[in-house]
């Protein structure tokens, strides 16, 4: 089950969000780089956010968001080498150099993703009721993944958003212009958890087939979104504390895959 999310958990979600641009600053800077961009993503485990490995001339380096205490950790090649409390109120530009010089290569870092000098107020219960929520989602992104099948990305949070989501890729391919050259990408369908404000789920087409998709009606309050983005979205709030909330984020991540699926293949 899913509860919601407290009240009081925008501050703190805020501060997470800011140590997120930190600590991906790291594998962006020195990471294998991964064509769809996954190697600057954080990966959930069982505690918390983890980055993938980071390969320096003295082993490998990882960061982990752990939420059992609360802190940062820094580990090179299986040993902590820096802890960083995450309720002691450091600033984001603080946290990030502080990783930086614990890593100890060269400056390729591009500080300006992370620099922030505002205040950081975290509140553990916060932090907590935000990471359950992620922990549930992660298994239910998971869950639908494995009964969907095809070609998938892991399950993983983008730092520059603070959102989890997943994507599934189709066998259309499909043109788009990227600083003024054409690029040719797969159709996909990513299913992801945005915690910000009115927190929700969505699951987003691309490309987006209106004619097809928007006269289909969408399970527990689901709807189809075309104001800002294309997709759907589904709010927490909508299922959240009812004992069958994992059942019917599921049962809305599948009607929407059923939907759409077709639109995207060859």
């Amino acid at each position: 089950m899913l509860n919601p999310l407290p009240e009081n958990v925008e501050p703190t979600r805020a501060t997470l969000h800011a140590y997120a641009h930190a600590v991906g600053a790291i594998p962006r800077a020195h990471g294998i780089h991964h064509p769809r961009w996954w190697h600057i993503s954080l990966k959930p485990t069982v505690h918390g956010l983890t980055t993938d490995p980071v390969r320096t001339p003295d082993g490998h380096v990882s960061i982990r968001m752990n939420f059992a205490d609360h802190e940062i950790h820094l580990d090179r090649s299986g040993m902590t080498a820096l802890v960083v409390p995450m309720d002691d109120g450091l600033t984001a530009t603080e946290v990030g150099n502080q990783l930086i010089d614990a890593v100890g290569l060269d400056d390729r870092y591009d500080r300006d993703r992370f620099t922030n000098d505002d205040e950081r107020p975290y509140d553990r219960d916060a932090a907590a009721a935000l990471w359950s929520v992620f922990n549930a989602t992660a298994l239910i992104f998971r869950d639908h993944n494995d009964e969907i099948g095809g070609e998938q990305s892991p399950v993983q949070v983008w730092p520059h958003g603070f959102d989890m989501a997943t994507e599934w890729f189709g066998t259309k391919m499909q043109e788009y212009e990227e600083h003024g050259e054409i690029q040719t990408l797969p159709a996909q369908l990513n299913l992801g958890f945005y915690p910000g404000g009115r927190a929700y789920f969505y699951s987003n087409p691309w490309p987006f087939d209106a004619a097809a998709l928007l006269g289909n009606e969408l399970p527990h309050g689901a709807e189809w979104n075309t104001e800002g983005w294309e997709g759907s979205i589904l709010y927490l709030d909508q299922v959240a504390g009812h004992a069958d909330s994992s059942d019917k984020i599921r049962q809305y991540a599948r009607a929407v895959f059923d939907i759409a699926s077709p639109t995207l293949l060859a």
